[in-house]
């Protein structure tokens, strides 16, 4: 019986020809990633523990991202902590400030996450880098200070849920955030718990990069312990584009035609509209006809979703030539300083500004309901970002519905969720 890629990447990282579904095996790990939330909490389990040195200066990774730049002196003292610790092990990869970015942008611009990798995180969002065929998902802090001392972590092998999607896209508007959450909203917030998500298919084979992560980011919302999908040439062309070479030499895997399943789920590109999800779960996916003529009080544009360069292009090209409605405010967080520089000097800031949109520094802030845009009692939110929990982003008697750039540049057009080609034609 053959293997899914994410069965092949376990099995070579434990020094193992085979594994099977529910086996308990020990990997080693090539990056392990933590941020300013987190990584705290892991450095004392670590410093408590006793050790002196981290498994490998060159593979933890820290990014301070959620709380920064610092909004108060509690996030402030957490950076410090972070920022002491890297000085002390002489981490390679720690980004302050002014180099950072939202960590699951970051780390695949900087070579970080690779296809065939193992990557652990203490962020549940570390499933992104499936998008690069990498076996990638979050834990906890203290299995993040045990991984950074011994460069190990065990796991349980998942079952394999396959995502086909076949066909074509319904219009251009479709992108990576609609394919999942028109996936999340089939299945349900636990329909993949602790199994992995492989999304495959015509439309994956077609997607671009900043589609699949899109689509990767998100199988943590089902559940899942990961997703993935093979790398093809188009994560090829990605990973060489960076201005920065891969760490290491890496070695993709991709699923045996005899592969076992959990279970197989084929979708038709028809059949998928565009997907804003409604308070306050993202598996309350609807089409989009369902929700036009929601107020709203704010837009935020970013998180590891969606504030990629793409992302920031498609909103520009809604907004050229118009304003952002009376009422209704729009925040735009390029997701790292290279997207920051690329969208400044391509003069998106111009048309971002011109429309009446603030523009951020890189951040998680609003996503997890730390700072650059909480919500008060009562406030309606449409956004990129990846959770639309109740209080997520505020006051727990506020609302986020959850959409793609497409939908949330038109909307903040118009001050309710609105189709974008009934903004900027079909």
């Amino acid at each position: 019986m053959g293997m899914t890629i994410t069965e092949k990447i376990l099995a070579a990282h434990a020094g193992r020809d085979t594994v099977t579904p529910g086996e308990l095996v020990t990997c080693k790990v090539d990056i392990a990633l933590g941020n300013d939330i987190t990584a705290p909490i892991a450095i004392r389990e670590f410093q408590k523990a006793g050790a002196r040195a981290v498994f490998d200066k060159g593979r933890v990774v820290l990014v301070p991202d959620h709380f920064a730049p610092n909004k108060d002196i509690a996030s402030a003292q957490q950076t410090k902590i972070m920022r002491e610790f890297a000085r002390a092990q002489g981490i390679t990869h720690y980004y302050e400030v002014g180099k950072m970015g939202v960590e699951h942008a970051l780390l695949p611009e900087e070579g970080l996450a690779l296809p065939g990798d193992v990557i652990i995180g203490a962020d549940s969002h570390t499933c992104t880098y499936g998008a690069l065929g990498a076996f990638s998902t979050g834990i906890g802090s203290t299995d993040l200070a045990s991984t950074m001392i011994t460069g190990t972590i065990w796991f349980k092998v998942p079952e394999t849920m396959k995502f086909v999607f076949k066909g074509k896209k319904r219009n251009k508007w479709i992108s990576g955030k609609d394919l999942i959450l028109y996936t999340i909203g089939k299945i349900g917030v636990s329909g993949s718990l602790y199994r992995a998500m492989e999304f495959t298919g015509p439309m994956i084979d077609e997607a671009t990069m900043d589609d699949r992560f899109a689509l990767a980011n998100m199988a943590v919302e089902a559940g899942a312990k990961n997703g993935i999908m093979r790398a093809d040439q188009t994560t090829l062309d990605f990973i060489n584009a960076q201005a920065v070479q891969p760490f290491h030499q890496w070695n993709a895997r991709e699923s045996d035609k005899d592969a076992k399943y959990h279970s197989v789920h084929e979708y038709n590109g028809d059949d998928i509209e565009l997907q804003p999800a409604f308070p306050h779960l993202p598996e309350n996916a609807r089409p989009i006809g369902e929700a036009k003529g929601v107020k709203l009080d704010q837009v935020v544009i970013g998180s590891c979703t969606n504030g990629r360069y793409a992302d920031l292009e498609v909103v520009a090209g809604i907004l050229k030539g118009n304003k952002v409605a009376d009422g209704l405010r729009m925040i735009i967080i390029p997701a790292t300083q290279r997207i920051y520089k690329k969208a400044m000097d391509a003069g998106l800031f111009d048309v971002f500004i011109d429309a009446g949109a603030a523009v951020s520094t890189p951040t998680c802030g609003p996503c997890l309901g730390g700072h650059m845009g909480i919500l008060a009692e009562g406030e309606k939110c449409l956004a990129t970002t990846n959770r639309n929990f109740v209080g997520r982003m505020g006051h727990p008697k506020s609302e986020v519905y959850l959409a793609s750039p497409a939908v949330a540049a038109a909307s903040a057009v118009t001050g309710e969720i609105t189709d974008p080609a009934d903004v900027a034609g079909k």
